[in-house]
């Protein structure tokens, strides 16, 4: 789900198993299974696997057309030498040429008068003689290239047969056909995640470590109602005392530094739980109870509305600190408010809200203590509780707004720079957005599937 730009963009080919209680569907090497859904009884109704991110590097096709481009290269960088050492040689001859043509007249005359040969010009054709003992391996080396071009034949003409084959083999697939199998796939795919219901958090895993940037403490995020081409990344630094809003147009041009924008807030927020939903920023007003919505289109505030009754300012922080009071977050039901209040003894609530007015639709109180949470994420209505902001953090505590229930659960993932300051899901991406000791990083999560039934609709 992370990665980041290539100069190639493989096909992607998702194969679809259908119900199978007696089979377990086992993907061919170098594929990875995507999603899988169960029935009732935990049998497998529907198995979605797709390839590894580096199966087309394993490709035959791509594979071979890698060998043909380094052959390509070789013989290039061959016949540039070859080049170079036949224009080196050619001076060489063209110098022999004429001190062969000066040591024929030598001769003439010597033979012409014998009695001329003294000490002087016999060394001085002693030192001709010697001028051309370059001759003899320049011609050695002729032979050498002679025979390199004739290899330089052979290949060019075996290069031609394999990309001739490519090219048949290529051309065997007609592309209206190959159009018609891709949508039909898409098709079923949807039809098969259509009847998964929300999932059940099971594990996470990673991090991966995307950029290390900032201070200690901060928010990065993408927007989970964005269209799959829209990839754009928001930046917040600091926790306190800042109001300036950096944004990237993809994750790459983030890694790089290259902004596409900066937003200056009416407002400064307080603490790192931010969410940017369907266009618009969700965050604190520092030293107060109010959320406001920034819209990124217009440039202004939409809406803003205190959260009645709810801690601020370090009143019921998570075990870090950090103003981080109140926490905005969203997921695949909508958008969520994760406080706690007097009135429930300091315990965390949760409420889901109105994303264009802020207006509280529902409330459910936890018996969990905000002052003893790490951090939270919600995923599909439930809200999941880390024990601590440390190392050896773990998920602990679950409660479903669903069942209005709760369960302690130990889901534990690896905090790798130590300080964890926000960590918030994304519903497109099926990933965990973290802020790790100055470092951004992402974490996968897996979840567990149930199938909708008929009775269930």
């Amino acid at each position: 789900m992370w990665s980041l730009s290539v100069v190639l963009n493989p096909l992607l080919f998702l194969l679809l198993f259908g119900y199978c209680p007696t089979m377990t569907i086992r993907p061919k090497e170098g594929w990875q299974v995507y999603s899988s859904a169960q029935d009732a009884d935990g049998r497998c109704v529907c198995t979605v696997v797709a390839p590894e991110q580096n199966l087309c590097s394993r490709d035959a096709k791509g594979r071979q057309l890698r060998q043909l481009l380094e052959k390509v290269q070789n013989m290039s960088q061959s016949i540039e030498v070859l080049n170079l050492r036949t224009q080196r040689d050619f001076q060489y001859i063209m110098r022999m040429e004429s001190q062969l043509k000066g040591l024929r007249s030598k001769f003439r005359q010597i033979e012409s008068d014998r009695k001329t040969l003294v000490n002087k010009n016999f060394q001085e054709l002693k030192g001709k003689m010697e001028s051309l003992q370059p001759l003899i391996p320049v011609l050695e080396q002729y032979k050498t290239d002679t025979k390199l071009i004739a290899q330089f034949k052979e290949e060019i003409r075996n290069l031609s047969a394999v990309l001739i084959g490519i090219q048949e083999e290529m051309g065997a697939y007609d592309y209206e056909e190959l159009q018609q199998r891709v949508l039909s796939l898409e098709n079923r795919l949807r039809n098969c995640m259509s009847k998964l219901t929300c999932g059940k958090l099971m594990k996470i895993t990673g991090p991966l470590t995307v950029k290390t940037s900032g201070t200690r403490f901060g928010a990065w995020m993408t927007d989970p109602q964005a269209s799959l081409k829209n990839n754009r990344v928001w930046y917040m630094d600091s926790y306190t005392n800042n109001k300036i809003v950096k944004e990237y147009k993809s994750v790459s041009d983030f890694v790089a530094g290259v902004e596409s924008r900066t937003y200056n807030l009416p407002f400064k927020w307080a603490g790192t739980n931010h969410v940017v939903y369907n266009g618009s920023l969700y965050y604190n007003k520092m030293q107060s109870n109010i959320i406001v919505r920034y819209s990124f289109e217009t440039g202004r505030v939409v809406t803003q509305r205190a959260l009645e009754s709810a801690g601020f300012h370090n009143v019921y922080p998570y075990t870090w600190g950090g103003f981080s009071d109140i926490d905005l977050m969203a997921d695949e039901l909508g958008l969520w408010a994760v406080y706690a209040t007097n009135q429930n003894a300091g315990n965390i609530v949760i409420s889901q809200l109105n994303p264009d007015t802020l207006q509280v639709l529902n409330t459910w109180n936890t018996e969990y203590s905000k002052r003893n949470a790490g951090e939270s994420f919600m995923i599909c209505g439930t809200l999941y509780i880390t024990n601590s902001h440390l190392t050896g953090a773990k998920v602990y505590y679950a409660f479903s707004t669903k069942t209005s229930t709760y369960e302690y659960t130990d889901i534990p993932f690896h905090n790798q720079y130590f300080h964890m300051s926000m960590l918030d899901y994304n519903a497109r991406d099926r990933t965990l957005y973290g802020w790790n000791n100055g470092h951004q990083v992402l974490f996968n999560v897996t979840l567990f599937h149930i199938i909708k039934t008929e009775d269930d609709s």
